[in-house]
């Protein structure tokens, strides 16, 4: 689920809406619905699920489609959009039509159902487009009307504007993909060095420095200020500061402090997709729920979204991405937290202060 947060581009044709499409998400969508949803004349959010979500075969354990099959991420998608306060909506479907009818028919009966009306429902494919709800042959054609994106008015003016369209979503998912082979090897060295660095810092620290906490804090802090300073100026940390970092964002205390620094700055975001991909591991859950704040704040939902499902896949449990993936399936949009986490951090620290020291 994506907020757009993109430059006002005019649509005029269904062809129009179809080059927009990918500028939306981020990508371009293959075996998808898309919800394109409008607030007046202006696109506020878009939506995507898979195919195989909404009309797919059904799965061992999942209910048949009259019980609950597609129709429950239906109205799970009418829901979201909804919540966007949009007064009306898109609906186009990819792929071949036994696949997408089903689904784009039931996401247009949630959509009524949740009193959104649907301007148009397409099925885009092979460089050609159908609508469901035209039936007029001069418009309309029974064989598609052809479309070129990549002549579209929409294209040039996105591509102007900095928007970048990836091929499909394999392709934004290797963005936040580990790196590998020696450049793997030499991240696994510096790990070794950062876990023996935190050892001795611990050692040397004074009796009066229980477990070396006040040391570890005021280096968490150097860390971070050092990259945020350095991604700022479109430089880098290298690996023993990755792996450096990385280790001392497992504590919870210095990944609210980075996480309270944490915008949706390009440099944010570059910063954590950077350590995402170059951290061990048993480390990436900070960085990578960290990369999914900076991208949801910018408005890169899809982004936020494959940095999560990194995270989950390794740390089912860690409660911020679980946070951040609830904010996402439910298409929170980033201006309802303006302020936070700095508001949320502070609340937190009042209630810790009328209860017991250092719990969580």
């Amino acid at each position: 689920m994506t907020s757009t947060d993109i430059p006002r581009l005019s649509v005029r044709s269904p062809g129009d809406l179809i080059a927009a499409v990918p500028y939306l998400l981020g990508f371009h969508p293959a075996d998808s619905v898309v919800v394109v949803a409008m607030r007046g004349k202006r696109v506020t959010f878009a939506a995507r699920s898979d195919l195989s979500d909404l009309a797919g075969p059904v799965d061992a354990g999942r209910p048949a489609a009259g019980a609950g099959g597609p129709v429950e991420p239906a109205r799970h998608v009418a829901a979201v959009v909804a919540r966007q306060l949009a007064d009306r909506a898109t609906v186009l479907g990819y792929g071949t039509a036994s696949r997408v009818t089903p689904a784009v028919d039931a996401v247009c009966a949630a959509l009524a159902e949740a009193g959104i009306p649907v301007l148009d429902a397409l099925r885009v494919t092979d460089g050609r487009y159908w609508s469901y709800l035209c039936d007029e042959p001069e418009c309309c054609p029974p064989d598609g009307r052809p479309y070129d994106a990549r002549a579209s008015e929409i294209t040039a003016a996105a591509v102007f504007a900095g928007q970048v369209a990836l091929p499909d979503r394999d392709a934004l998912v290797a963005q936040v993909a580990p790196v590998e082979g020696t450049e793997r090897t030499g991240l696994r060295l510096a790990t070794e060095r950062a876990l023996r660095r935190r050892a001795d810092l611990v050692d040397a620290a004074p009796a009066a420095d229980l477990l070396g906490g006040r040391a570890l804090r005021a280096a968490s802090r150097a860390a971070i200020r050092v990259a945020l300073r350095r991604y700022r100026r479109s430089e880098r940390i290298d690996d023993d500061e990755v792996a450096w970092l990385s280790l001392l964002l497992t504590d919870l205390t210095v990944r609210d402090h980075a996480w309270e620094r944490t915008d949706g700055r390009d440099a944010d975001i570059a910063l954590w997709t950077d350590v995402l991909r170059r951290a061990e591991p048993e480390f990436i859950a900070a960085p990578g729920a960290l990369l999914a704040f900076a991208a949801w704040r910018a408005g890169h939902g899809a982004l936020a979204a494959v940095a999560l499902e990194r995270v989950l896949t390794v740390h089912p449990d860690y409660s911020l991405a679980l946070l951040l993936d609830d904010l996402l399936r439910r298409g929170v949009p980033p201006s309802r937290l303006d302020g936070w986490p700095a508001v949320r951090l502070s609340g937190l620290a009042r209630r810790r202060g009328k209860g017991r020291r250092g719990t969580r």
